[in-house]
């Protein structure tokens, strides 16, 4: 073991906790000797990975000025603890950009070689992160294969490795199967509401998506509404009348006749069961002025970036409003028309995307880098 390689892996939130899992356990699988250490959550807890903090401790908003000072001494503690003591020979970033751009300047002053994985993404918003990046990073391993060209232009050794959802999702059960579990009706439509997986996300969508639910209702006498609950957020937050569902997450997206969903990787998840949807996303207004002024594309939904296309209603800021978002919802719950339309640009993103297994991919280039580099 005194010979042992070291890898330290750091992640932000609960995603990128959720993808470094499957590449710790590739990783575990092609060499048992490496040590691994990070700042993770529940996922690399379930791994065994010592953790130096958890991500909980990262998951504030990043701009208010208390949230600013502990992510400032959070990463001094961390960069005196792998200077000092952990001493890795490999720092393996995950998601998280703000964060991790800025720990990746300090680890370059050290000559800790430094990979990235699931990179920001620059293609939709500050595009000048790109030269933080080939300053900054060892390499780079992309998921979605237009992001090749930006990182070709730049000369950074980067790897298009695919999507980690591709390998991730798990094969749901049944409809009628979850229905029976769930206590649902199998004569009404299934709605599936996915209001986010961080407090702030909870904060602003939660009672939008419920007054939504409410109007819908009123509407349609058919449906039937069921809350999906973040494994990493508390369940006093989700005060509602309605079902809400801890875990099973997938079976919810692939179960249901429509969703309705925070704006992010989820909507990408719903793509690949095939579920039409909706997505709305709604912050702090200096949060949205900020969007404004270093975004570089229009659309915000993946399906959307990913077709080039308009496949998924978007509503943001303003527009996400229960009556808008009621109203989008209850025009496709009584078109068929509209589903079946939304569900050819869904299979078109699945095979857009390809068919990798981007964790085997990423542990394969590690174990290469640290064995053999």
């Amino acid at each position: 073991m005194a010979n042992s390689k070291k890898l330290f892996i750091i992640t932000g939130d609960y995603s990128g906790d959720k993808h470094a899992l499957f590449t710790v356990n590739e990783l575990k699988r092609q060499n048992p000797d490496l040590i691994i250490e990070g700042i993770g959550g529940i996922n690399l807890q379930k791994a065994g990975i010592k953790l130096f903090c958890n991500q909980d401790k990262m998951n504030g908003m990043g701009i208010s000025f208390s949230s600013v000072i502990n992510h400032i001494l959070l990463a001094k503690r961390l960069l005196s603890y792998l200077k000092n003591e952990y001493k890795p020979d490999l720092v393996l970033l995950i998601d998280y950009g703000g964060f991790n751009l800025r720990i990746s300047e300090e680890l370059k002053k050290l000559k800790i070689k430094t990979f990235y994985f699931i990179p920001p993404q620059i293609w939709a918003s500050r595009p000048w992160r790109i030269k933080k990046i080939k300053k900054n990073i060892d390499r780079v391993f992309t998921i979605f294969p237009f992001e090749k060209e930006y990182y070709e232009k730049e000369g950074i050794n980067s790897l298009y490795v695919g999507h980690p959802l591709l390998k991730e999702l798990k094969e749901p059960v049944k409809k009628e199967e979850f229905f029976r579990a769930n206590g649902l009706d199998m004569n009404k439509k299934l709605i599936g509401v996915f209001p986010g997986s961080r407090k702030f996300e909870i904060k602003f969508l939660f009672k939008i998506f419920e007054k939504a639910a409410k109007i819908i209702e009123k509407k349609l006498d058919n449906v039937q509404f069921v809350f999906s609950k973040s494994e990493n957020l508390p369940f006093d937050i989700y005060k509602t009348d309605y079902k809400v569902l801890k875990g099973n997450s997938h079976d919810l997206l692939a179960s249901s006749d429509f969703l309705i969903l925070a704006s992010g990787t989820v909507a990408l998840e719903a793509a690949l069961y095939k579920t039409p949807m909706l997505i709305a996303y709604r912050g702090p207004f200096l949060f949205y002025l900020i969007y404004l002024l270093v975004r570089t594309i229009n659309k915000a939904c993946l399906v959307n970036i990913i077709t080039k296309k308009d496949i998924v209603p978007e509503f943001l800021m303003f527009d996400a409003n229960p009556n808008r978002i009621a109203q989008c919802a209850i025009k496709y719950l009584s078109d068929s028309s509209l589903f079946d339309k939304q569900i050819s640009g869904l299979i078109e993103t699945r095979n857009l995307l390809g068919n990798s297994d981007c964790a085997k991919i990423v542990a394969n280039e590690i174990i290469k880098e640290l064995y053999n580099g």
